[in-house]
């Protein structure tokens, strides 16, 4: 057996034979393996568009559920719609002004519009009918009639401004937790986005996460979870979210999302950069803060701190005088 193998080894016939039969067999293997993969980065690419629509139809399922418990738009009151529709407020009342600040303050759907334009215009009409009944019957003060009718309609130049007033301390309360918020809440996006989780995943992250610190940012990253799912673009979904907070911050990263989607600019560099102006500008508002407060204190220690301040001293000074005397 064994001189038989050195034989055929020592053939050069069969080395030959051997060799011509290996190679076949390689390039047979080599044009067949291809073919039996397949197209990975399209298997890949449907698994990721699939997930997507999973993802789409998880959301709606799951705001279909919680709106018969929990809903951001509520049906405005009959007698409210009624006297609204009766004078036509929303043809010279309503404005896109106002409908931005309705929405800057958290109030969203017919109701918040409806009742917006009903204290518009029962406000002023309540309070000139009050402050004449006041004035004339119950208390006149002492004041002509034209003094009175002056006082009436000073309130009800208070009535018309008092809704607007009522938007803006709204705003301006929602508007400072989000801004408060929101390095803590960019920093954890920037997190989810590296790790590989889409845009809805990282919102609804950040949303989860966030309400802890802001509540209303996290309304904002929830309801912008649920327009990634729905709208058909979504930059729109991004420009709502920077319209309704109303925060340059949030500005910029809606621009920063915008072109990346548009131009597969990379998203990590720039909210990480981004993150860190985040986190800049608080500490520079708190710097500010700090700063502003020996100013803010030069007031009220020369009307109370300075006159104890003499009392102390000038108290045991006086009580000799006055024994010696």
């Amino acid at each position: 057996m064994i001189a038989l193998i050195a034989d055929k080894l020592a053939d050069g016939q069969f080395l030959l034979s051997m060799l011509v039969a290996v190679a076949a067999a390689a390039t047979v293997l080599t044009l067949a393996i291809p073919l039996t993969e397949g197209n990975s980065l399209q298997k890949r690419m449907k698994g990721v568009a699939s997930e997507r629509e999973k993802i789409r139809a998880r959301e709606r399922d799951r705001l279909n559920r919680q709106k018969d418990k929990v809903t951001l738009r509520q049906e405005p009151k009959q007698y409210m719609r009624r006297v609204v529709d009766q004078f036509k407020l929303g043809d010279w009342l309503g404005t896109e002004t106002a409908k931005l600040q309705l929405l800057m303050a958290g109030y969203r759907g017919p109701q918040a519009e409806v009742g917006f334009l009903f204290f518009r215009l029962v406000a002023p009409i309540g309070l000139f009918l009050f402050t004449l009944f006041y004035v004339f019957v119950l208390n006149d003060f002492g004041q002509p009639f034209m003094v009175k009718i002056g006082i009436a309609i000073a309130a009800a130049y208070l009535g018309i401004k008092a809704p607007e007033v009522f938007l803006s301390n709204q705003i301006g309360k929602r508007q400072a937790s989000m801004r408060l918020a929101f390095p803590d809440a960019l920093d954890l996006l920037l997190i989810c986005v590296e790790s590989g989780m889409s845009m809805e995943h990282a919102c609804r992250k950040v949303a989860g996460e966030i309400g802890t610190q802001s509540v209303p940012l996290a309304e904002e990253f929830a309801l912008c979870t649920a327009e990634l799912a729905y709208l058909a673009e979504r930059r729109q979904a991004y420009e709502n979210l920077a319209l309704r907070t109303g925060l340059e911050s949030v500005k910029s990263v809606s621009t920063a999302l915008i072109q990346a989607e548009r131009y597969g600019t990379p998203l990590g560099t720039a909210l990480r950069t981004l993150a860190q102006e985040s986190r800049d500008q608080r500490m520079m508002e708190a710097e500010k803060k700090a700063a502003s407060l020996p100013p803010k204190l030069t007031v009220p220690m020369i009307l109370f701190f300075l006159p104890v301040l003499f009392v102390v001293i000038m108290t045991p000074a006086l009580i000799q005088v006055f024994k010696w005397q």
